[in-house]
């Protein structure tokens, strides 16, 4: 095979050391994050059942036209999942006898076949973390807790952004919507970032919906104020289910102790159709890239519906892209780490089997440590450990292990030592 056919998948990346490494960083943040407040982890298939993700309880339409689909030998027609909520609800409603409150996360690939842009891909990892089992609005508030201490770990200044899906139902009334137009009107609001009011509107009134009723719902959404003041004027508006998202979204906003980074926004709709109630997105502040790097909300009906019993299970959770906070990271970052080794040992006119013991020993104290198997002179050797990224190089003779000694060579200063295996064990340490 030719290397011009050799290509990835469009919409795929590979990861070498260094995009790796970036990767496992942020996955080791968010992981220790999630523990942090007591969520344990889930794993589940990569490949579904194609009825399970088409579920009409599921993602909705539009999510379900970028689902790649399959057929496996016994004819059974499969499906890639197109994010990790699915597969955790299929999980609760297969486990029917799992103890609540349910608190997980779930680090995995999914696939969506989409359109590409900076930050969106067609296979990407979700970083999920749920509780089913609670109706408390402190719940929803944890979720936003969560985000800002990942996002403060990661040196990342972002504003949250949340609504409430029963709030946005009320004010689609209140404008004059149809209820059976409102999941459509939804997926329309959630452009109203990208397009603009203008587009927006247009969109709308081409669905069928008055100009009238578009102006007044633009008019509802471009409410100005600090939250409370929105939610107040909101409050004026709204009658019944409206009102009811207006008291979840206080209840919400009071649980948070932080709120500095966080902003009600009546326009934020997530276009997922499963979302009853809270709903949030975080976005980068002063940054290029648009999307969300992270989101979620409250699904309270989805799993009783795939149990198909009127038990209920409150839901909510947040999901965190990593691969558009690893591209972010990776535009920013001032020195990004090459290499997991810490030592790599440079044998000179010794047996190979001599300097495998002093490898052994740095191994044996938790050191990471590469060694020459090339028999290559030190100068080579020295180049190799510099385009590496490797901080030590530890240079071993005869002389050396005469005197029970090495040299320790500082790759960023250049610095040699002449110390005891020990004395560079505890120097190693601290690098």
């Amino acid at each position: 095979m030719s290397n011009a056919k050799l290509e990835r998948a469009r919409g795929t990346r590979d990861f070498a050391a260094e995009g790796a490494l970036l990767r496992q960083q942020i996955v080791s943040t968010l992981r220790s994050v999630f523990e942090l407040y007591g969520y344990n982890p889930l794993e589940t298939p990569i490949v579904e059942r194609f009825d399970t993700l088409a579920s009409k309880y599921a993602g909705g339409e539009e999510i379900l036209k970028e689902t790649f689909r399959l057929t496996d030998q016994g004819g059974r027609e499969l499906g890639l999942r197109y994010d990790l909520t699915v597969p955790m609800c299929r999980f609760i409603a297969t486990n029917p006898n799992l103890k609540m409150p349910f608190k997980r996360y779930q680090l995995g690939e999914v696939f969506r076949d989409g359109p590409l842009k900076t930050g969106r891909y067609r296979e990407f990892m979700q970083c999920d973390v749920d509780v089913v089992g609670v109706k408390s609005m402190a719940a929803d508030a944890e979720m936003v807790e969560i985000a800002q201490d990942v996002f403060r770990k990661l040196q990342l200044s972002v504003i949250i952004k949340v609504n409430n899906r029963k709030l946005l139902n009320g004010i689609l009334a209140a404008a004059g919507i149809k209820s059976e137009k409102a999941e459509t009107t939804i997926l329309t609001l959630d452009k109203l970032e990208k397009l603009g009011q203008a587009a927006v509107e247009k969109e709308l009134e081409g669905k069928g919906t008055s100009a009238a009723a578009a102006k007044k719902l633009m008019l509802l959404m471009a409410l100005k104020g600090g939250n409370s003041e929105k939610l107040q004027k909101l409050g004026k508006e709204l009658g019944g289910e409206g009102k009811e998202g207006i008291a979840e979204l206080r209840q919400m906003l009071e649980s948070l102790e932080e709120k500095g980074n966080v902003e009600f926004d009546p326009s934020l709709a997530r276009g997922l159709a499963y979302y009853t109630g809270s709903v949030f997105e975080v976005f980068l502040k002063n940054s290029e890239i648009k999307s969300a790097i992270a989101a979620g909300g409250r699904y309270d009906k989805m799993i009783g519906n795939f149990v198909g019993s009127e038990r209920e299970y409150p839901a909510v959770g947040i999901s965190f892209g990593l691969d558009i906070i690893d591209d972010v990271l990776g535009m920013t970052a001032k020195e990004k780490k090459k290499t997991t080794t810490a030592a790599y040992i440079i044998p000179i006119k010794i047996a190979a089997a001599e300097a495998s013991k002093v490898a052994k020993q740095l191994r044996q104290k938790g050191i990471s440590t590469d060694i020459d198997m090339n028999g290559r002179d030190v100068k080579r050797n020295l180049e190799y450990v510099a385009a590496s990224g490797i901080p030590y190089a530890v240079l071993v003779g005869g002389k050396e292990l005469r005197e029970n000694r090495i040299t320790l060579r500082n790759m960023k200063t250049g610095k040699e030592e002449s110390v005891t295996l020990a004395e560079a064990t505890a120097a190693l340490q601290k690098a």
